[in-house]
C-alpha cells in the first residue's frame, strides 16, 4: 500500500486565506445583495502598465517566429534580466552581485516555501511572531516543526513576539537557533527594521553560524531614508543571508508570477562530515532538477519593469496603493482603532476593539460593515488580538470602506 507524508496531516485544516474564502463565500450566498469590499488577501487591483504589457506583446510575437522563437531557457533566468535587476535594484545601493548569485522564479511565495529542499531537517527554525504563515506550514510538511501545541505553536520552533509592546521588532534568540526568517517591511504587521536593528541580526548569525532567509516582497514600497531595501545593504550579510524579492506587490505580477532568489556564493552551510558547501551551488541543482525556468514572455515582461517608462508608470501604482495606506491609516485612527505599519508597506496593522478576538472582528466586520479583512491570529498567536487591512484594493472602495468604519 502506498503511504504518504503524514507531517501533511499535522497541519491545521484549513490554510488561512482558504479559510477566509470560505467565510465570505458563505456569507455571499446567504445575503447576495451584500457589497462586500475585500481589504483581507494582499491581491492588486491595478492593471499592469504599459511598458509591460508592451514588451509581452512583443515577446508574444517573438514566439510566433521561428527565427525569434524560444523554447526551453536558462532554469537560473535570462541573464538580460538578471543583469538589469542587478543594475538597477543592488548596484544603485552598494551592492556587487555576479549574474550566478541571482536565480529568476515565479514568486517569492515559492521560493521561500522551496528553500528547505536545501537544508537538513534537523535544523532549528525561528520565525518572528506574526509571520507569513508560508515559513510555518513548509517547515511543518518538511517535517521540521514537531507538533502543533495547544497554544497554536509548534514544538520544534522558536517564535519571536513582534507586538506593540517591543515595537514590532523581534529580540534576539536566546536558545542556539540555525535558521531564521526576517520579512521587512513586514507581512502581516507592515512594520520595519532600520539598518541598525538590521546589522544586529546580521552580526547574530555570523557569530552563531545562523542562515538568514530574508523577504523583501515589500522593498519598493518604503520611503523611508533609514530603512534598507536590501539585506546586502549590511556589511557581512553576504556571508549568512538569502533574499527573496517579488514582482507581485510592487509591479502587479500576482497573476503573472515572476521573483527572485538571490545567493551570494559566499553564503555556505555544513554537511553530515562537517565539511562547508556553499548553498549557491545547491539550489542552482535543485532548480535545474525541479523548475523549468520562468517563462521568456514573463521575463520580459519583468525587464520592462526597469525602463523609464516602467519604472515612472511602477512607482505611479505603489503611489496609490501608499495613498490608500494613508486613507486606510487615517480613517482608523479617525474611527479610534490603534494602528501600525502602512508608511513603508501596503499592509495596516489594527488592534481589535476591547473583548474582541480576530476572529470575532473578522465576522463583525464581514457582516456588520461588509468588509473582510485578514484576522491577526492566522498570523501566529502574537497575532491575536489584530487584524490586517490591505491596501491594494480601488481607491472608491478603500474610501467607502473607511467610511463605513467611521
Amino acid at each position: 500500500m502506498v503511504t504518504i507524508n503524514d507531517n501533511f496531516q499535522k497541519l491545521p485544516g484549513s490554510y488561512l486565506f482558504s479559510e477566509i474564502a470560505k467565510r465570505v463565500a458563505k456569507y455571499k450566498e446567504e445575503n447576495p445583495q451584500a457589497e462586500v469590499i475585500r481589504m483581507g488577501i494582499g491581491d492588486v487591483t491595478l492593471p499592469l502598465c504599459d511598458a509591460v504589457i508592451k514588451a509581452m506583446h512583443k515577446a508574444v510575437d517573438e514566439m510566433a517566429s521561428s527565427e525569434t522563437f524560444r523554447g526551453y531557457g536558462p532554469e537560473q533566468g535570462y541573464k538580460f534580466l538578471i543583469e538589469t535587476i542587478i543594475k538597477n535594484d543592488f548596484n544603485t545601493r552598494g551592492v556587487t552581485l555576479d549574474t550566478d548569485e541571482m536565480f529568476i522564479s515565479d514568486g517569492a511565495k515559492s521560493d521561500t516555501g522551496n528553500i528547505g529542499d536545501i537544508l537538513g531537517l534537523g535544523n532549528i527554525i525561528a520565525v518572528t511572531d506574526p509571520v507569513y504563515p508560508v515559513y510555518i506550514d513548509t517547515n511543518v510538511m518538511a517535517g521540521r516543526a514537531g507538533d502543533l501545541l495547544e497554544n497554536g505553536q509548534w514544538s520544534k520552533i522558536v517564535y519571536l513576539p513582534c507586538t506593540a509592546e517591543n515595537g514590532f521588532v523581534p529580540s534576539l534568540p536566546k536558545e542556539k537557533v540555525d535558521v531564521i526568517y526576517l520579512c521587512f517591511p513586514n507581512n502581516p504587521t507592515g512594520t520595519t527594521l532600520t539598518k541598525d536593528q538590521l546589522k544586529q541580526w546580521v552580526d547574530y548569525a555570523k557569530a552563531n553560524d545562523a542562515l538568514i532567509l530574508f523577504d523583501a516582497a515589500y522593498e519598493a514600497f518604503i520611503t523611508e531614508d533609514d530603512v534598507p531595501h536590501s539585506i546586502y545593504e549590511i556589511e557581512g550579510a553576504k556571508d549568512c543571508a538569502i533574499e527573496f524579492r517579488s514582482f507581485s506587490k510592487s509591479a502587479g505580477f500576482t497573476g503573472t508570477r515572476c521573483g527572485l532568489t538571490v545567493i551570494p556564493k559566499t553564503v555556505k552551510a555544513r554537511n553530515a562530515k562537517g565539511e562547508l558547501v556553499a548553498l549557491n551551488g545547491l539550489w542552482n541543482r535543485r532548480q535545474c532538477t525541479k523548475f523549468n525556468g520562468t517563462a521568456y514572455i514573463i521575463q520580459r515582461a519583468a525587464e520592462a519593469v526597469y525602463s523609464e517608462e516602467g519604472k515612472k508608470q511602477v512607482k505611479d501604482a505603489i503611489n496609490y496603493y501608499l495613498g490608500n495606506a494613508r486613507i486606510i491609516r487615517e480613517g482608523l485612527q479617525k474611527a479610534g482603532y490603534t494602528v501600525f505599519g502602512g508608511k513603508n508597506s501596503p499592509y495596516i496593522w489594527a488592534k481589535t476593539p476591547a473583548g474582541m478576538n480576530s476572529w470575532q472582528f473578522f465576522d463583525y466586520l464581514l457582516k456588520e460593515k461588509n468588509i473582510v479583512a485578514t484576522p491577526g491570529v492566522g498570523f501566529g498567536t502574537s497575532g491575536e488580538g489584530y487584524i490586517r487591512f490591505s491596501a491594494l484594493g480601488g481607491r472608491e472602495a478603500t474610501i467607502k470602506a473607511m467610511e463605513r468604519l467611521g
